[in-house]
């Protein structure tokens, strides 16, 4: 299958990356899937602590893009495109740059909200030239997963970003919900507390207002208005990031579950493996997505209230 990769900005790494899962349809499917059954755009955000130059964009979409592929195949998984961002990252000690014989393009030394003002430049990109609209699924690992819900917090829209619609819904693996809480459970391993800080730098109250498990309100995700599903995925496996953070997430997204008249819902899925797992073996990843996916077509068959 090919892939294509547009650059959205200056930057080496500013890129997006889409494999399209099927052959364009005739005017006659498009009127019927219109019609009847939406399809939908699914987008990921990979992890790496906002900092790992080893995690890419198409490391993280090629495991899981053959299972998708053939998924996608059967009509009951309605997903048309497979979609990676690719965003600056910061400073990482283990990778060190010299700047006087690397090109000017590829700093890592990017600082919040400089990732997350990537993902809204890429979805507006996205959106601009394929026209799918908010009609798609948000997918994030580990610091992906806080990019994917940032996306949606009014109170951190960009506007270089200002453009784009948000998802119908976000799938969280893995996800970091919490930075402080993220710390003080790993208090003994001091490199939670570097990537945190070079991310997001050393005032902790900072750390809050990007938090989406703690900002709560209009300006956090009860604000996401287009908002419909939200799940959760955790492995107990999982060794870097504990399960406190899907808790206290879920804990939060009860508000944004009863408000408005329109049904919304928040499930939690039990994957397995370590950490990285989740989606280097592509399985997990892969069945995330179809579980996302089914459940929003539950949701699109059931009336409003």
């Amino acid at each position: 299958m090919s892939l294509e990769t547009f650059c959205y900005g200056e930057h080496a790494l500013q890129t997006v990356t889409v494999a399209n899962l099927h052959p364009a349809p005739t005017l006659h499917d498009a009127e019927t899937v219109t019609r009847t059954e939406p399809a939908y755009w699914v987008i990921l955000i990979h992890g790496g602590a906002w900092r790992d130059p080893t995690q890419t964009s198409t490391s993280y979409l090629k495991p899981a893009l053959e299972i998708l592929r053939t998924s996608s195949s059967s009509p009951s998984i309605p997903i048309t495109h497979l979609a990676a961002i690719s965003y600056r990252l910061s400073a990482h000690p283990s990778h060190p740059q010299d700047p006087s014989s690397e090109p000017s393009t590829t700093p890592r030394d990017a600082k919040h909200p400089d990732h997350l003002d990537d993902i809204h430049t890429a979805l507006s990109l996205l959106q601009t030239k394929y026209k799918f609209g908010g009609n798609y699924v948000l997918v994030g690992h580990s610091c992906g997963a806080t990019l994917a819900f940032q996306a949606v917090m009014s109170g951190l829209s960009s506007q270089k970003g200002s453009g784009y619609a948000a998802p119908v819904a976000i799938l969280g693996m893995a996800g970091i919900y919490d930075l402080r809480l993220l710390r003080d459970f790993h208090r003994d391993i001091s490199a939670y507390q570097d990537f945190i800080e070079g991310a997001f730098g050393s005032d902790e109250s900072v750390w809050d207002s990007a938090s989406p498990a703690v900002v709560t309100g209009k300006e956090g995700v009860e604000g996401w208005e287009s908002g419909k599903l939200v799940v959760l995925a955790h492995s107990s496996d999982d060794e870097l990031c504990d399960l406190a953070q899907s808790s206290k997430m879920k804990e939060t997204l009860t508000v944004w579950v009863n408000d408005g008249e329109e049904r919304r819902e928040v499930h939690f899925l039990s994957i397995k493996g370590q950490h990285d797992e989740a989606w280097e073996k592509g399985e997990e990843l892969a069945r995330g997505i179809v579980f996302t996916v089914e459940k929003l077509q539950e949701l699109s068959s059931v009336p409003r209230k």
